[in-house]
């Protein structure tokens, strides 16, 4: 009989996918008009843009070296684990193209694809190499970021177009573009990630407390404190190339942090929870066991609402209001995916990809 799942690993998923909605969301919005929409967008740049997918893929990282650890335990031998790996990235890579040339401009199942292919061997790295790895990668991220975030224009501008065809095919442009900057961006969380699950973080969270809640606190803390240049450049505080690429990548860089201290306040409460299981826990832990088709429906959302030859809100609304359709769409595919778990049935998403990968379980 399988060993019970671990609630943090999934209710972190949940949650993230939240931090993932109000980081969209601002497609549809317009210039701030009033303190509240002020509030709303310095909100964002503080706590939510960067701060999530540090977050996802940290917990990618953990997932991938969980599947490892399952495949060993089940006898696999190493040529054969890799050997699943590497479908499994190239499925991503089909999944992100996919989502990219149908739905969304932010696709980074692509990148995560490619950080299978391109670092399965760091799931047998030794610890020092994958922390210092891990290190070198967080610099590089923030730098290539800093860079791009100045001289490529922004990807959802560019979908503004009343031809459906053409928004596809200038997604698929920035699609082609942003996963290898995507990938190089979440490499060093997607090596953390498969440090901490080499130590049980958050499958044990009691036996971590201390560095839990250390990292929860700097690590949000950092975030908001790394964001404050940004916001000052947003308000005209510093003109030119220099001082805005300087600022985005010190976002960058303490965005790692926070998505590592959002990780970190999950393992917390799960830690809390114990075993308690209210209503909203299993929603949100039935959302985090459907990741995968959680967030293609939320994309699928954010296309009926953004695009022009649809709902066609894109820069039509408040922030304020922007960020509460970004809550609503995310609380909506809770729903369903809580739906899903009382029918005893997976993710469409969940279960395509394993029926690509013959994988039975």
């Amino acid at each position: 009989m399988p060993a019970p799942r671990a609630l943090a690993p999934d209710l972190g998923r949940g949650v993230m996918l939240l931090i993932i909605a109000l980081a969209h969301a601002p497609v549809l919005a317009g210039a701030p008009l009033g303190l509240a929409d002020q509030v709303v967008a310095a909100f964002h740049t503080l706590f939510v843009e960067g701060r999530g997918y540090p977050m996802f893929a940290a917990l990618f990282g953990y997932g991938v070296a969980q599947l490892v650890a399952r495949h060993r335990r089940a006898g696999a031998d190493w040529p054969s684990v890799r050997g699943r790996l590497r479908r499994r990235g190239r499925c991503l890579v089909l999944f992100g193209c996919a989502h990219a040339l149908l739905l969304f401009h932010g696709d980074i199942l692509a990148a995560y694809g490619l950080l299978v292919l391109l670092l399965v061997a760091a799931t047998r790295s030794r610890e020092r190499v994958l922390l210092a790895s891990a290190g070198v990668c967080f610099v590089a991220g923030a730098l290539a970021f800093g860079i791009a975030a100045r001289f490529i224009p922004d990807g959802a501008d560019a979908e503004l177009v009343t031809d459906p065809l053409i928004s596809a095919a200038y997604r698929m442009i920035g699609w082609i573009a942003t996963t290898p900057l995507f990938a190089v961006m979440a490499a060093g969380p997607f090596l953390l990630g498969l440090w901490a699950a080499r130590h049980g973080v958050l499958e044990r969270p009691d036996s971590h407390l201390p560095c839990l809640r250390r990292t929860a606190t700097i690590g949000i803390g950092l975030a908001a404190l790394g964001a404050l240049p940004l916001l000052a450049v947003q308000a005209g505080w510093g003109d030119g190339a220099a001082p805005q690429i300087a600022a985005t990548a010190l976002h960058t860089l303490t965005g790692y942090a926070g998505g590592f201290g959002y990780a970190a306040l999950v393992a917390l409460a799960a830690a809390r929870l114990g075993e308690r299981r209210g209503l909203v826990v299993t929603a949100l832990v039935a959302c985090g066991q459907r990741s995968l088709s959680c967030y293609l429906a939320q994309s699928l959302a954010w296309q009926l609402l953004f695009e022009p030859y649809w709902a066609g809100l894109g820069g039509q609304l408040r922030p304020l209001t922007a960020a509460a359709v970004g809550v609503g769409v995310w609380a909506l595919t809770v729903v369903l995916a809580e739906l899903l778990r009382r029918r005893g049935r997976q993710g469409p998403a969940e279960a395509l990809l394993r029926r690509l990968l013959r994988d039975p379980r």
